[in-house]
């Protein structure tokens, strides 16, 4: 598996004194991802965790939908001089009768860390089908809950503490608990090792769950959450015009500003147990 951190030697400058020091810094790479060999697309992610990777994005594309449908996901050999493993492409395999994605998935450009599928032709490309309704879940979570889960996040967070340049997003239960947490120069890959995870664990659909995430609500998150069937996502950030558009029609309980004691509900705050309103 590939490096995590990487150490680099710097120039630190603090109260006009200046000396050089080793810093940590996150690893950013990029993966392939291919499905029964042929290539997907690429993405640009922190090494580790690379097979949840793969299982949440084809997640997130609808191509797959329990763990069923996948066979068996590997890592290709032969991409050095020598004939080893770079652990940067993986391969997917599906189970037979699973469709192979759709010719329109595939990216002729890589995706960066920061922007996730950028290149989408329209949104109607993006609102890819769910094969679940977050609609009609009836989960409740209380307010103290809620403003709690950032904390938690952190407090899970390994590799931020030596870098402080990770993304991180953390699968809750309606009382708190931590599921899962994975961490990425992106955002949007943090999320699909979440997803990915619950795949090869036959979690899904994540119902009843809440999924919180480092940085800001983008369309990109709440669909991901959608293919998921999590019903509520909470962000430390701002969400998007369109991911409160996104989150409002499909029944998606949005949380943004997610800070101390205070946070602003965009959509679906039925779910949350009554507060008191000035």
């Amino acid at each position: 598996m590939g490096r995590v951190t990487a150490r680099r030697r710097v120039l630190r400058i603090r109260d006009g004194v200046s000396s050089y020091r080793p810093d940590t810094l996150a690893v950013e790479e990029p993966m392939e991802i291919r499905v029964g060999g042929r290539p997907l697309t690429v993405t640009m992610r922190t090494p580790g965790h690379d097979f949840d990777l793969a299982a949440g994005f084809l997640v997130s594309e609808g191509v797959v939908h329990s763990a069923d449908d996948v066979t068996a996901i590997r890592y290709c050999a032969g991409a050095t001089a020598d004939g080893g493993n770079t652990y940067n492409v993986v391969d997917v395999l599906l189970a037979p009768g699973v469709a192979a994605p759709d010719a329109s998935l595939e990216r002729n450009f890589y995706t960066t860390s920061s922007c996730g599928l950028c290149g989408k032709a329209s949104l109607d490309a993006v609102r890819t089908s769910a094969a679940w309704t977050v609609a009609e879940d009836p989960v409740r979570v209380g307010p103290d809950v809620v403003t709690a889960l950032p904390d938690r996040l952190r407090e899970a967070q390994k590799v931020f503490d030596s870098t402080g340049g990770l993304h991180a997003a953390g699968l809750f239960t309606a009382d708190g608990e931590l599921l899962c947490l994975r961490e990425d120069v992106g955002r949007h890959n943090a999320v699909d090792k979440v997803i990915g995870h619950a795949l090869r664990e036959g979690m899904l659909p994540l119902r009843g769950t809440v999924l919180m995430v480092s940085g800001r609500a983008s369309f990109e998150l709440v669909q991901k959450a959608l293919m998921a069937g999590i019903p509520m996502l909470s962000a430390v950030s701002a969400p998007s015009s369109l991911a409160v558009d996104l989150a409002e029609e499909s029944g998606l309980t949005l949380i943004g500003f997610l800070r101390g004691t205070s946070m602003n509900v965009y959509t679906g705050a039925e779910r949350l147990e009554a507060v008191p309103v000035a």
